[in-house]
């Protein structure tokens, strides 16, 4: 993903809102399911997500001390949407867009590393970033093959989880 052509300004306030975003979808999908291990799951990634947006904002506060982050609607970086799912979607499309979403962050998180040559702490925690997202789609990609095993994706089995 070639960054270039945008600000440095324009690609923090588009990490941050991209993190905003993915903490509010991670958040309502853990709340639709039943499974608790998938829930947990997905609360666990909501988190991620505003550990990210957090250290994003110290670097945004860092760069610009005398500006605050004002988080646009729309940003020009090319990050794919983000839509916070309405009732009637399904897990397996839900699950699909956090996917491609998280592969899309993290070549963004990998090129915004490349932005910071002069500042290895947060060159290094953004290509760390990037593994993370990376690591978020795997474990939405297991998720979704488990799904695509069984023909009902929200199945709940009580006492699923508890030990022998």
């Amino acid at each position: 993903m070639d960054l270039r052509k945008y600000t440095l300004e324009d690609l923090l306030l588009a990490a941050i809102k991209s993190e905003i975003e993915s903490n509010e979808i991670y958040t309502k999908i853990a709340a639709k399911v039943k499974n608790g291990l998938l829930k947990d799951k997905l609360t666990f990634l909501a988190k991620e997500e505003q550990k990210h947006k957090e250290f994003i904002q110290k670097v945004y506060k860092k760069k610009f001390p005398k500006k605050k982050p004002l988080i646009p609607k729309t940003t020009p970086v090319p990050l794919p949407p983000l839509v916070i799912p309405d009732e009637d979607a399904s897990l397996g499309n839900l699950l699909k867009n956090a996917m491609q979403a998280e592969q899309s962050a993290y070549d963004f998180y990998k090129s915004l590393a490349k932005q910071f040559t002069k500042d290895d702490k947060i060159r290094h925690t953004l290509s760390y970033f990037a593994d993370m997202e990376l690591q978020h789609y795997k474990i939405l990609e297991i998720e979704k093959e488990s799904m695509d095993r069984f023909e009902e994706a929200d199945v709940y089995w009580p006492m699923v989880h508890a030990g022998p």
